[in-house]
């Protein structure tokens, strides 16, 4: 039964589950095609083995599988690798501004476990998070008391005073130099450090809760209230000090940037990573591209899938989606290595089109290429974690050796991308380190 097979590569803990996933030691997809996460076409029909939580096995020919293996007819559906989202926050997606301010932190990790679990059967496998108090999910997760993705977490976003991660109010200014820290701070929302001190310290707490890679904001945001959009935040010497404990560890900082001078300055601190970066230049792009930084973008355009904003905020927003075309357009002309993500942020109602957002990046990409970036191209950014990253082996491809994280689709995507959106209708199968979490399939 479930208990006897889930213990070869899973926690005992998993059989307990009310809703455990099926753990089969091995897992045979007979008959399908496949979309590799790096070609720019479907495979001829193949055979696909799976043995514990790794691909063993690709052929044309027929594979003979053990004893008790479980079968999946594949009638020539689409297999390809598990969606990856590179801009996540899982604990602040679904969540209401007001309610996560005010919400005990129980309520926050519960409303989280259910948007975790979702998050998987939307058939995205791994997520980068990109700022909140997500390492206690992550746990549960990996310890299967809850379904959901990989999560490679960032912890609280580093914020200067005044920067897009102050969660304070107003009426908390002038702060006492030992003011007890505000609500956002103590849940690990976002933390406030000025200097290089200050910004070392912070950098090593997250590295000590377990970030596999640091976020700073270098620059103004949309959903902030007291930041305008051209504001740079944080000095060369402070992005240098925040990178400097991160290369210690290994590992590497992104920033939250939109602006040339907040981009050039965190690239000149030696930030590898730059999230959104809708307002860049031709100038940025070629700083970018010489220093080899990764553009992890997201396709912010006034349509329905905008975060709600109003007011202000609507106005920096409307600012950013006017640049998103010209920014994407110099990612092309000097072949930055880009990443793409969702941001998602503060509504429960826009959760559901985390793979109706990838489909909107036909707007610039070929439907291939879509699919590459939330595939192979968001796993090779998730590898500048190097030995910070918390699962081991390679993730989205479907070759020998790959970790089995892996989407049965109902239909061809490269042909259709929009099945993506539509993920409980066109995903036939969910599989995330060998474990089968939906099986439609006959």
């Amino acid at each position: 039964g479930i208990i006897s097979s889930a213990s070869a590569h899973s926690p005992p803990q998993a059989a307990a589950a009310a809703n455990a996933p099926q753990a089969p030691d091995e897992v045979l997809f007979q008959n399908v095609r496949v979309f590799d996460g790096k070609s720019s076409n479907i495979s001829a029909p193949v055979n696909v083995l799976v043995r514990g939580n790794t691909i063993q096995e690709i052929s044309a020919s027929p594979i003979r599988a053990a004893l008790g293996a479980q079968i999946i007819h594949g009638r020539q559906k689409v297999l390809m690798p598990g969606l990856i989202d590179a801009h996540w926050h899982a604990m602040m997606a679904a969540l209401p501004p007001a309610r996560m301010m005010t919400a005990e932190v129980a309520d926050l990790n519960f409303i989280a476990a259910q948007e975790a679990n979702n998050t998987l059967m939307r058939g995205f496998t791994s997520v980068r998070d990109l700022g909140g108090p997500v390492f206690a999910l992550k746990r549960a997760i990996d310890a299967n008391m809850v379904n959901g993705p990989r999560i490679w977490p960032s912890g609280s976003i580093i914020s200067q005073t005044g920067g897009h991660a102050d969660f304070r109010m107003t009426y908390d200014i002038p702060s006492s130099g030992n003011a007890a820290l505000s609500r956002g701070e103590a849940i690990g929302g976002g933390i406030v450090a000025d200097g290089t001190n200050e910004v070392l310290k912070r950098t090593r707490e997250q590295l000590m809760l377990g970030a596999s890679q640091i976020k700073l904001a270098a620059g103004g945001g949309v959903s902030s209230h007291y930041d305008p959009i051209d504001v740079a935040q944080y000095t060369e010497d402070e992005f240098r000090a925040a990178v400097s404990a991160a290369d210690n560890w290994g590992t590497y900082v992104a920033v939250h940037a939109y602006t040339p001078k907040s981009i050039q300055t965190a690239l000149k601190g030696g930030v590898k990573v730059i999230e959104h970066g809708q307002l860049l230049d031709e100038d940025t792009a070629k700083m970018m591209a010489k220093k080899g930084a990764w553009l992890s973008s997201q396709a912010f355009i006034d349509n329905e899938y905008a975060n709600p904003q109003a007011g202000e905020n609507r106005a920096k927003q409307k600012q950013v989606q006017a640049g998103t075309d010209e920014s994407f357009k110099w990612a092309s002309k000097y072949k930055l290595k880009v990443a793409w993500g969702t941001d998602i942020l503060f509504n429960p109602k826009m959760t559901k089109n985390q793979g109706a957002l990838l489909t909107t990046m036909t707007r610039w990409y070929s439907p291939a290429e879509v699919l590459k970036m939330a595939t192979s191209s968001n796993a090779e950014l998730l590898s500048l974690s190097g030995e910070r990253s918390p699962y081991k082996g390679r993730l989205g491809v479907i070759e020998q050796g790959a970790l089995a994280d892996m989407l049965l689709v109902d239909g061809d995507p490269i042909a259709d991308i929009q099945l993506i959106a539509d993920p409980s209708k066109n995903l036939l199968v969910i599989m995330k380190d060998g474990l089968i979490y939906k099986n439609l399939a006959e």
